[in-house]
């Protein structure tokens, strides 16, 4: 028999699962399954489709073992691996000049520093791709999984000029491995990083009109402003864009949704919400999201969670209790929570909300939003503050299914450092309600 030198490793295993009954352990090494290697976790979703699968394991003495395993037709058999899509992660090769890893400082943890443009995690977790670093095999199997939405960084459909912006002279080609998912129906989401004085104005214009042929299929495309951080020397030069500057990106997407709402139906293309908030204009009605297809890409945040929070109080029929409590938040979205706390205050008038806006001194106070705050410069800035009996932090401000700041500071180390107990606030308004109300 020829050696196999790979496998997957098992690190558990579900109770009362096929592979418990069989007596498969964590530590063993899955090598094959029905007779395939498995590259990664769509290969062994695909793989344990039927009812009956065939195992073969390595165990920690290095015998082999093959196993038989019985299940229902939904059921997962039960192994647990290491790594979650069971494969490395894909860097990405990009030089793109609005990058926001080149403009980290140094010294931070290195997990920070990875570049991946992996359509796995398109697929898992909303990231974005730009193309450039798919294979024809990628496709393949994207097309063969059915693995959709893939969420794509389109930046301009110019591709020329789609080659400078992301330093990688296969820029432009890449663009056509849309098209391959278009025509296999793979369903999409677009992204437009927008920098001024590049892929702005009629540049804009070329690359939603180009993108609406690809709809239905592309369900929405984003605008979003670079974000530039104090971190930039040596960098290609980008500018911001200035409340004037906001306030016309607005209007040129708003021409655009009335067009394509008559054509198509939908309003397709979205301004995030930090165009809004910087031009001081009000955000549009729910209804012009269609359906708020990229939240996380912070388009429709605050119409979602401004309604969130008055659905919440319609609904509110138990009193608040007395207290003091303090929150933080972003410079960008200060006077949005700050008014809606006013709001909550009206119905729970015995809860003080202190609320205090960050200004990000690690990254610079250019960057205001929420999700990039450190731990260190919320401690620099509360120390000496009253906070009341507690103090909340948004759920967006941690590294996912952890406690840990951007900078490694902990909440614990926040906690003791500013002499408070900590709570956090998950995103949504119901959850900013509870709190406020002493529910939560």
């Amino acid at each position: 028999m020829s050696k196999i030198s790979h496998g997957q490793m098992i690190i558990s295993v579900t109770p009362n699962s096929a592979a418990m009954a069989a007596g498969i352990c964590a530590g063993d090494e899955l090598v094959l399954l029905n007779g395939q290697h498995i590259k990664d976790i769509f290969d062994y979703q695909y793989e344990c489709l039927d009812t009956e699968i065939e195992v073969k394991v390595r165990h920690p003495d290095g015998s082999l073992e093959d196993y038989l395993l019985i299940k229902g037709e939904d059921e997962d058999p039960g192994l647990v691996f290491e790594d979650g899509i069971m494969d490395e992660y894909i860097s990405c090769r990009n030089r793109c000049i609005f990058c926001f890893i080149d403009q980290m400082p140094k010294g931070m943890r290195k997990t920070l520093y990875f570049k991946d443009d992996d359509s796995r995690l398109s697929f898992l977790q909303g990231n974005y791709v730009t193309l450039t670093n798919m294979s024809d095999d990628d496709i393949e199997r994207i097309i063969k999984y059915n693995l959709d939405p893939i969420n794509i960084s389109f930046q301009t459909t110019n591709p020329e000029l789609r080659v400078r912006m992301m330093g990688n002279r296969f820029a432009g080609e890449a663009l056509k491995k849309a098209d391959r998912l278009y025509d296999a129906g793979i369903s999409m989401n677009g992204q437009i990083v927008l920098c001024k004085g590049i892929n702005d104005k009629d540049e804009l214009d070329r690359s939603i009109s180009d993108l609406t042929r690809y709809i239905p299929v592309l369900k929405s495309l984003s605008v979003v402003p670079v974000g530039l951080s104090k971190y930039r020397e040596g960098l290609y030069p980008l500018e911001p864009f200035t409340k004037e500057d906001a306030g016309e990106v607005i209007a040129q997407i708003h021409g655009w949704q009335k067009r394509i709402m008559k054509e198509h139906g939908i309003h397709f293309v979205h301004a995030s919400d930090e165009w809004y908030i910087n031009a001081g204009v009000k955000m549009p009605t729910a209804d012009t999201y269609d359906g708020y297809l990229q939240l996380e890409n912070g388009v429709g945040m605050v119409r979602l969670l401004t309604d969130e929070v008055r659905e919440a109080l319609r609904e509110a029929d138990t009193p608040g209790r007395k207290g003091r409590i303090s929150m933080v938040t972003g410079e960008l979205i200060y006077p949005v929570i700050s008014s809606l706390i006013k709001e909550i205050g009206r119905h729970y008038p015995d809860m003080e909300v202190l609320l205090y806006p960050i200004k990000n001194d690690f990254f610079g106070e250019s960057i205001t939003v929420t999700g990039l705050l450190t731990g260190g410069d919320i401690i620099d800035q509360l120390k000496g503050k009253d906070l009341g009996e507690c103090l909340y932090l948004p759920q967006n401000m941690l590294r996912m299914n952890t406690e840990v700041f951007l900078d490694d500071v902990t909440v614990s180390e926040l906690s003791e450092a500013l002499h408070v107990p900590t709570g956090i606030v998950k995103s949504d308004g119901a959850s900013l309600v509870d709190i406020i109300a002493g529910r939560g």
